[in-house]
């Protein structure tokens, strides 16, 4: 039995305007300078992410191996960290609030796709922390999530849902814990 798969529907899913392949190319090209950039030049990623579009604050640190998808989708606030091998999806907007913590491997996924769609179309919606809040390591957050201010989400939980604030979320799926 053979299975016929529609390549079309799924080309035209996944389009992008002409200006932004170009901008994901050139940032993928500057992604070196980002990467290999030694572990004290915060100054420099902050420089190279504003260059492409990026909104950060004062005393920002972001490490070098941490991934960024689209960085004009991005906004980070003063005083804020984005730990080592963190993952910013940011196919639409990402905002982390002043002071946020964004711990190693954690992951922010503003993407997804439609599954009630035979082309399944990629839909993004944007993700909000908080200030004050921590995105603990490994943690991941999907797409339209809110991280309330001063909320944190637990090593390896995984919110699907809103985590109001000053809650801490733990586990998968995600409860609020006492």
């Amino acid at each position: 039995m053979t299975v016929r798969l529609d390549i079309s529907a799924n080309r035209q899913a996944r389009k992008w305007s002409h200006r932004t392949q170009i901008a994901r190319v050139l940032w993928a090209l500057c992604r070196p300078l980002f990467r290999l950039s030694p572990r004290p030049l915060w100054f420099w990623r902050v420089w190279l992410l504003r260059a492409f579009g990026a909104e950060v604050g004062r005393d920002v640190h972001i490490y070098p191996t941490a991934r960024i998808t689209m960085p004009w989708n991005l906004q980070i606030q003063d005083d804020s960290a984005i730990g080592d091998a963190a993952i910013l999806y940011a196919l639409g907007p990402i905002h982390i609030g002043a002071r946020a913590t964004i711990s190693q491997y954690a992951h922010l996924c503003t993407g997804t796709h439609d599954l009630t769609d035979p082309a399944r179309a990629l839909i993004h919606a944007p993700i909000r922390i908080g200030a004050d809040a921590w995105v603990c390591a490994d943690a991941f957050v999907g797409p339209g999530i809110r991280i309330g201010p001063g909320a944190i989400l637990g090593a390896r939980a995984v919110a699907m849902k809103d985590l109001p604030a000053g809650t801490k979320g733990i586990g998968n799926p995600m409860q609020v814990w006492p």
